[in-house]
């Protein structure tokens, strides 16, 4: 997966999101737009404004910074390719892509994470307290396992309402009223403990 370093614009333009300086990544707009200079492209100002919280949403589910940067990149260039940055609808859009995503990703990575536990408890020895640490991952791996296999819809609901979404942002990206995220929210909540306990109890 390529990085989004220099992600192409619908002008053709590219740009970098590491270069810009920090006055623009703090207020999404360059100071030199009023002295006539032109402001960032659509698709630059939705990058900056959304990339931080994509990542964050697709870190949620796979505990993992790096997959969670691939994840979005994946993410904006599948938007970037078929929607206009402009869209009304474009965070939320982004946010679910970010989970269905990173979802398909924790699926798909099973073994690796069979691999990753035998490793764990073949550690080294000096680490302290080992048993503590591999208690801590295994604890995060019938967690995620579980949410794996719970409906979409309800991971969903649960992984952008623990990113730190509100009701309202939720809703948006579900395509459902906020009144209604609660209710989903709590039944995923339901689902997600019912699924830990199978997995605990076999």
């Amino acid at each position: 997966m390529r990085r989004l370093g220099h992600i192409p614009t619908p002008g053709g333009a590219s740009s970098d999101v590491n270069a810009l300086p920090a006055e623009l990544t703090r207020e999404g707009k360059d100071p030199a737009a009023e002295d006539g200079e032109p402001e960032l492209a659509p698709f630059d100002q939705l990058f900056l404004a959304e990339y931080g919280r994509v990542v964050a949403i697709a870190n949620r589910v796979l505990a993992d910074r790096a997959e969670a940067e691939d994840v979005a990149q994946e993410v904006f260039i599948d938007f970037h390719r078929r929607h206009r940055p402009d869209a009304p609808y474009a965070s939320a859009w982004l946010h679910r892509a970010a989970v269905h995503t990173a979802l398909n990703r924790l699926r798909g990575r099973r073994r690796r994470q069979q691999r990753e536990r035998a490793q764990a408890r073949d550690g080294d020895p000096t680490l302290l307290d080992p048993e503590q640490v591999v208690e801590r991952q295994e604890d995060r791996r019938l967690l995620r396992a579980a949410l794996a296999r719970l409906p979409t819809r309800a991971a969903t609901v649960l992984v952008l309402r623990y990113s730190g979404l509100s009701y309202m942002e939720v809703g948006a990206a579900l395509g459902v009223s906020a009144s209604q995220v609660g209710t989903r929210l709590r039944r995923a909540e339901q689902a997600l403990r019912k699924e830990v306990h199978r997995a605990t109890s076999v």
